[in-house]
């Protein structure tokens, strides 16, 4: 078989990817850099380069909720992207195509449609995004992760499969290989892992640089800071870091990005998460059942981010803060409040997809569209 699959959210794309029959050609769709602008390869390139599955970059351009200096020129570039994905499908010619949402798809899923390749399409959120919904029109069929999203989509086109979770292979304690990969050597302090996803966050990045000394008095800190050439945080953290004592220096843990294969084991560590609230980042907190700290991402779409860490409250799981009354000093007063409080983040019910079989639905899901357009659903 081959399958291509556009990016967009990376870690169901990998579960995925890791259930595939042996001896399937893919073809990854997706971005190259991590910004739009920016020179900085993405997580997403990086990930799917290391395991050496052929990429190609699409460079389309999407309507965007904030006038900036990439509006204008973002636009000019949509006609280019279903140029650029007619080349790219003509010349692959795959037995089906799986998009994993975002506007990168939109280009992609629709010229797939007219191609007469199979679209199959997978909701990761708890309601449905705008590309999504757009691709519904010609998809095969709409794989969804909630039952939520059933409300937005064609009935007939509908299967949940729930959302795919990587087979993260977890270490356990500061002997782990990733702890001793970045030389945490206690174990005595809590863990927190703060992170603002593949493409870091400036925000968190500049929240976490006002007050980190006094989080390493109590707490040993993993900091995912992305990769962003336009506020150069990891640069800037890295050389903070070295100016701290001994002592303090050794309990802060500062890396551009985790590799994916890892990110079980640092989250399985950490006794608090902080973090924004993309869908496929909570899944994996209820899926560890681990307590957190959101900032949900004040410009995502139909406030999105805000809903997923208001559910994730909802479970007990999480308290949840808006960016824009959070400063360092209330910052650190929250975390230490939390960890007075922490046994009181317990799950209240099981939502999470324990038989782990969602990746083997979507790929049953891929295998049935490649048929006959007759085969019974």
């Amino acid at each position: 078989m081959k399958l291509a699959i556009v990016g967009g959210h990376l870690s169901p794309a990998l579960a995925v990817i890791d259930a595939l029959p042996k001896g399937t050609q893919i073809l990854f769709i997706g971005r190259k850099y991590a910004l739009e602008g920016d020179k900085a390869f993405s997580l997403e390139y990086k990930t799917i380069a290391k395991r050496n599955i052929p990429f190609a970059e699409i460079s389309t351009g999407r309507l965007q909720r904030i006038f900036t200096k990439q509006t204008i020129p973002s636009l000019f570039k949509v006609p280019y992207g279903f140029i650029q994905s007619f080349f790219i499908l003509h010349k692959f010619k795959p037995d089906a195509c799986l998009g994993f949402g975002g506007y990168l798809s939109v280009p992609v899923g629709i010229v797939a449609f007219f191609l007469g390749i199979p679209l199959i399409i997978h909701e990761q959120t708890l309601e449905a995004g705008v590309a999504n919904r757009i691709l519904s029109i010609f998809a095969k069929k709409v794989c969804v992760s909630w039952e939520t999203s059933r409300a937005f989509f064609p009935s007939s086109k509908i299967i949940l499969t729930s959302n795919p979770i990587r087979k993260f292979k977890v270490s356990r304690g500061a002997g782990s290989r990733f702890a001793r990969q970045f030389s945490i050597k206690e174990r005595n302090l809590p863990i927190i892992y703060i992170t603002g996803g593949s493409s870091g966050s400036h925000f968190i990045n500049t929240l976490v640089e006002g007050c980190i000394r006094q989080l390493l008095e109590k707490f040993i800190i993993i900091h995912q800071t992305g990769d962003a050439e336009e506020y150069h945080d990891f640069d800037r953290l890295q050389k903070l870091r070295e100016s701290l004592p001994t002592v303090l220096k050794e309990r802060y843990v500062i890396t551009k990005f985790v590799e994916p294969e890892n990110v079980g084991s640092v989250i399985k560590m950490a006794d608090l998460v902080v973090a924004r609230a993309g869908i496929n980042t909570v899944t994996e907190l209820i899926f560890f059942e681990k307590p957190s700290l959101l900032i949900p991402l004040p410009s995502s779409q139909k406030n999105d981010q805000l809903k997923n860490a208001m559910f994730l409250k909802s479970l007990g799981l999480a308290e949840v803060f808006y960016q824009d009354t959070l400063d360092s000093k209330r910052f650190l007063r929250f975390v230490e409040e939390m960890f007075n409080n922490i046994d009181r983040y317990k799950i209240r019910k099981l939502v999470r997809d324990d038989k782990g079989n969602a990746a083997q639905k979507i790929v049953e899901v891929i295998e049935y569209a490649k048929k006959d357009n007759k085969e019974t659903w």
